[in-house]
């Protein structure tokens, strides 16, 4: 778990943009390939599981741990995320707390 760390998503006129500490988030298709054509969030499906495949797998530091919270993580707290959002790292411990994502 990286501490003190500030995830950042925004729709901005060229699409969806989300950033990690202001550096861009990557995607992490080397994981998991759910989605190619970029992030998306505020609904359930691929590009919402990407989004969170990538937060949790830069978050924990742990590709399979990852993994296994993706979908959880997705459903919950992904697909309700508003047009601009952040999320610390306190954040989501808590979330994945509150959802009771077994990692």
């Amino acid at each position: 778990m990286k501490a003190g760390v500030t995830y950042r998503g925004d729709r901005t006129i060229d699409g969806a943009a989300v950033t990690v500490d202001g550096a861009p988030l990557d995607e992490r298709l080397d994981i998991k390939s759910f989605e190619t054509r970029g992030f998306e969030w505020s609904y359930e499906g691929d590009g919402p599981r990407q989004l969170a495949l990538a937060i949790l797998a830069h978050h924990f530091g742990d590709d399979q741990r990852a993994l296994v919270a993706t979908e959880a993580f997705m459903r919950r707290i992904v697909a309700n995320f508003g047009n601009e959002w952040e999320m610390t790292t306190a954040d989501i411990e808590m979330a994945l707390a509150n959802i009771g994502a077994n990692v």
